[in-house]
């Protein structure tokens, strides 16, 4: 099975698009993307509409939960092009011809405080686990969603679209450290991780996995348990955690660091070692414990950073 998926911008939307040769007439396939019954197969959640025509209002239901989004046709041309909006997200699927069947563009514009670019890699990996199903569909046999598969891909992901690396802005003082990462756990499962399943109280050292091994860390000056994290840096900088839930499941996890003027030459450093935090604490969160401490990966994220910083 032929696969690509790509991640680009389009004004201030991210946009998805994932490639797929279906060995199956576009007819067949136009189906599988249009039948509310066939839908049910493959699609992550139910799908109730009349007919698949322009303008047809839509609603959206995943399992177990009392609430719904609702959407509209967009695009209905059989059998080459089905679109609908899917609350403030578009889902466009293109049926090309090919000698061995069709050719499946999907495409998916995100938009909104937890469809945007961070999250670009939990629904690219999402969607390969959908369109495997679709596969499995048309040719009548049956995929089983891998939570494994999926963490495997939205690993693969976040490194093909750079969703990992931080940034770092200017201040009166010094710079700031950003990164953000979106996570399919609970904020309560991500702070116990971070928290060492400890109970933190303000004046404490920094639980451990909170920090990393370059700089010296401080006591923890904020504890809200299981939103807000933070702790003061020597010599004079924060590190703040700070976590928010997403819907429809899932943490956004947003980690700023305060880096005085002091320690410039630490910059590259910092957001190298922060970042390989992250694809622990990502790991982590999967089950897969990686240790010790990846020296390597950290020296070749340090010399990106500072080749990026022009240092």
């Amino acid at each position: 099975m032929t696969t690509n998926t790509t991640l680009t911008m389009i004004g201030d939307r991210p946009v998805l698009r994932l490639q797929r040769l279906l060995h199956h007439p576009p007819e067949k396939v136009w189906q599988a993307i249009t039948d509310p019954a066939e839908l049910a197969h493959w699609f992550p959640a139910r799908i109730d509409f009349d007919q698949p025509v322009i303008g047809a209002p839509m609603r959206f239901t995943f399992e177990g939960s009392a609430d719904s989004d609702e959407g509209e046709i967009l695009e209905a041309d059989p059998p080459k092009v089905f679109a609908f909006r899917w609350d403030s997200d578009v889902i466009r699927c293109e049926l090309l011809p090919h000698p061995e069947g069709c050719l499946l563009v999907f495409s998916h514009t995100l938009h909104g405080p937890d469809s945007d670019r961070p999250s670009a890699a939990r629904h690219a990996a999402g969607w390969d686990a959908c369109l495997d199903g679709l596969s499995a569909r048309l040719s009548g046999t049956t995929a089983e969603f891998c939570m494994q598969t999926w963490f495997e891909r939205a690993e693969s992901y976040i490194e093909q679209f750079g969703l990992g690396e931080g940034e770092l802005d200017p201040t009166e003082h010094g710079w700031t450290i950003h990164f953000e990462r979106d996570l399919v756990q609970p904020p309560e499962q991500v702070w116990a991780l971070i928290t060492d399943n400890g109970q933190p109280a303000t004046g404490d050292q920094p639980p451990l996995h909170s920090t990393h091994g370059f700089g010296q860390a401080a006591a923890l000056t904020t504890v809200e348990a299981p939103h807000v994290l933070e702790y003061a840096w020597q010599p004079g900088g924060t590190v703040r955690f700070q976590l928010r839930t997403q819907h429809p499941i899932g943490t956004r996890l947003r980690l700023t660091h305060t880096v005085p003027t002091a320690q410039a030459d630490q910059r590259a450093t910092l957001l190298a070692a922060w970042q390989v935090y992250f694809e622990i604490l990502f790991a982590a969160l999967h089950g897969d414990i990686r240790g010790p401490w990846p020296t390597d990966r950290t020296e070749v994220l340090r010399e990106h950073y500072t080749r990026r910083l022009g240092d």
